[in-house]
């Protein structure tokens, strides 16, 4: 319950729907008691007219279109509960999933490190629909019984306190049997849900590697460790159903010999008198109202252990906590003085579990209008270089700085505004090349068609029928691998940004687009005045692009100097091998 009450402090904002659903169940159960009230007098009317001469007609007319006007307000109001039970599940969704959505974004890189996209998503898709389900039903349908049965309680004990009596045992013995069961049921719930997540994510993740997948001819493999997941969930379900029926079985057979006791209580008093007829007639019609909410409980239950185990997914990724920001973090970057670097690792330790560095003790600059080469064989932490000047992870250790700011007192958006990033694949999103290109920016048209015409896109682009409107499809699988690649340097180049960073983005192309891309960023050295920070293992681009190079391995910088100077006397074994390899 407690997971539940969480959920309506969440979204508190939908006060106004959660006030009109107990003000219209609480005219629709006023109806709903008042009928056989009403049917118990015309009841008792059509009686006395059967044993004397007046036979009543006029007043039992007039009851019945009282009968007929408490449905009519009934029907409108249900309808009208409902209605607003509809558009409050829907707000809840939109709630919930934005929310989600926004916590999603500001979590820290290392967070997705750990999670399949997949089951990112599946646990979204759960866990809201869960929870609006049980919002949907108990608004619609279980509050009104609820108030109804309140209400019966008191009325039952002004006829008779034994009728009361027995139908407020019912609850509490109803509730503590479905307590017994309902751990039985969380345990298996929470291992159904693992395997629906991890099939989900490697569902996703499949999908999006299915060339993979087919050259492997993994196909039946991938199959196999589908449907064992699955198997898994079938057989926590038959358990978690054993139990939970069998229990069922048992709080129907209680709720059953308590409405004998009820029913025969009331059978016996009317046949001995106590009770007219009319009264026989109300009071039974009262507790069938009651029974009804007593038999949805199974329902009601069940919808509300989903809604808590889905809360609970839900809840533990909206704990967790965000990338730190300092509350004196600047949301400017100044322009960089004369004769300071526009980037700056001193003596920069990183290490992602704490104990192993990945980064261990780098120290270098890139002055304002340099061109420097991250180079090495993979796994030296170059790329890792990259993640932590754009802020993706904070360093263990010592500091980066961007045009003499510490990157660690900037906001996150600050800093990676003012840098251009490309990367080895440029991941492009489905939509539209103009989409593609101004992302992240505000670009009119004409800065669009400078950055397409800067990256030498606009050669392709305009060959196109309907040129930037182009869609390029998921992940731009539409395009070629060199054309994609112009699309991202466009895409870093409509920042109009004082620094480049280019992760291996040409690694992946075959030699005759990897040498067209490499002559655009040469070109692009001399005729933009920006400060580039590339990264490959592959020395012979260097050249290309570097005015010096730094080497990496295993963390360090093993050697740093003009490219030229590096390349024709390489001081340490690790560069020499490098380029004996070359």
């Amino acid at each position: 319950m407690r997971s539940l009450t969480r959920i309506l402090r969440f979204t508190s904002q939908l006060w106004k729907f959660y006030l009109g659903v107990v003000i219209s169940a609480v005219i629709v159960a006023i109806t709903q008691l008042a009928v056989p009230f009403v049917i118990a007098r015309a009841t008792d009317l059509a009686v006395a007219g059967v044993r004397g001469n007046d036979h009543h007609i006029r007043d039992i007319m007039l009851l019945a279109v009282v009968i007929l006007v408490l449905d009519v307000v009934n029907s409108l109001l249900t309808n009208v509960n409902g209605w607003l039970g509809d558009i409050m599940s829907a707000k809840m969704r939109q709630i919930l999933s934005t929310r989600y959505f926004s916590k999603l974004l500001e979590l820290p890189q290392s967070w997705f490190d750990e999670e399949l996209t997949g089951s990112i998503t599946s646990k979204l898709t759960r866990s809201i629909t869960n929870v609006t389900d049980f919002a949907k039903a108990f608004s619609n349908n279980f509050f009104t019984l609820l108030l109804t049965t309140f209400a019966v309680l008191i009325i039952s004990a002004i006829y008779y306190w034994p009728l009361a009596l027995l139908l407020a045992i019912v609850f509490p013995i109803y509730v503590w049997l479905t307590a017994l069961t309902s751990r039985n049921w969380q345990t298996h719930q929470d291992v159904i849900n693992h395997h629906i997540d991890t099939a989900g994510g490697r569902f996703q993740e499949v999908v999006s590697q299915i060339r993979v997948v087919k050259s492997y001819v993994t196909e039946a493999t991938e199959q196999k460790q589908f449907n064992d997941h699955y198997d898994a969930t079938v057989d926590a379900t038959r358990q978690q159903s054993n139990h939970w029926h069998l229990m069922d079985t048992v709080r129907r057979v209680v709720l059953n010999v308590i409405f004998f006791g009820i029913y025969a209580i009331i059978f016996v008093r009317t046949a001995k008198g106590y009770f007219g007829v009319g009264d026989m007639i109300l009071l039974i019609q009262l507790m069938t109202m009651a029974r009804q909410p007593v038999q949805m409980m199974s329902y009601i239950i069940d919808v509300a252990q989903r809604a808590v185990a889905g809360s609970k997914d839900y809840f533990s990724v909206m704990e967790t906590r965000p990338t730190h920001v300092p509350q004196t973090a600047t949301t400017t970057i100044r322009e960089p003085e004369p004769g300071i670097p526009m980037i700056s690792f001193d003596d920069t330790v990183f290490s992602y579990d704490g104990t192993n560095r990945v980064i261990d003790h780098v120290t270098f600059d890139v002055s304002p209008g340099e061109k420097v080469a991250l180079v090495g064989e993979s796994g030296g932490g170059k790329s890792t270089l990259v993640n932590l000047l754009l802020g993706l992870y904070p360093v263990t250790e010592g500091t980066i700085m961007v045009a003499g700011n510490d990157i660690s007192q900037v906001t996150p958006d600050a800093l990676r505004r003012r840098i251009g990033v490309v990367f080895q694949d440029p991941a492009l999103f489905s939509g539209s090349i103009r989409e593609n290109i101004a992302y992240g920016t505000e670009a009119t048209d004409a800065q669009i068609r400078d950055a397409a015409h800067r990256a030498y896109a606009d050669r392709f682009i305009e060959r196109f029928s309907q040129q930037y409107d182009t869609l390029v499809g998921e992940r731009g699988i539409k395009l070629s691998g060199g054309q994609k690649q112009r699309v991202g340097i466009a895409r870093a180049l409509a920042l109009n940004p004082k620094l480049l960073v280019l992760d291996e983005p040409v690694s992946a192309l075959d030699v005759s687009i990897q040498a067209g891309v490499l002559n655009l960023l040469e070109d692009l050295r001399e005729k933009l005045e920006l400060s580039y920070l590339f990264v490959a293992h592959d020395l012979s681009v260097v050249r290309h692009i570097a005015n010096r190079v730094a080497v990496m391995y295993l963390g360090r910088i093993v050697e740093l100097g003009e490219v030229s100077e590096v390349f024709d006397h390489p001081m340490h074994p690790y560069t020499q091998g490098l380029l004996s390899a070359i």
